[in-house]
């Protein structure tokens, strides 16, 4: 930084390098739902106890989902996405992007 003479202080230089990433960035808005809430197929995630669920087009039927959990708790299920069949290192990579520590 130059000192000014003048006035007896430090100015900055109003130079300053930019950098811009070339490729575009997008974020993933992922749905939290509950069981009840399951009407679409996809790969959901357990947010408290970090268990995957596949959850394919069959198993959306007039019960959606036909799969049926028995807890205490409340279960808080994340979609990370419509695909049932995604791979799982895949899956543990969302899972990281949205802080649940993954049990599969």
């Amino acid at each position: 930084m130059p000192r000014n003479a003048k006035k007896g202080r430090w100015i900055m230089s109003e130079h300053s390098n930019v950098s811009v990433s070339a490729q575009p960035s997008h974020r993933m808005a992922f749905t939290e739902c509950t069981w009840d809430d399951i009407h679409q197929p996809g790969t959901y995630v357990e947010r408290g106890t970090g268990d995957l669920y596949r959850v394919p087009q069959e198993a959306i039927g007039p019960a959606s989902p036909l799969i049926k959990k028995q807890s205490l708790g409340a279960s808080r299920l994340v979609r990370l996405s419509n695909n049932p069949f995604m791979t799982t290192l895949e899956a543990r990579l969302l899972c990281a992007e949205i802080n649940v520590s993954p049990n599969f």
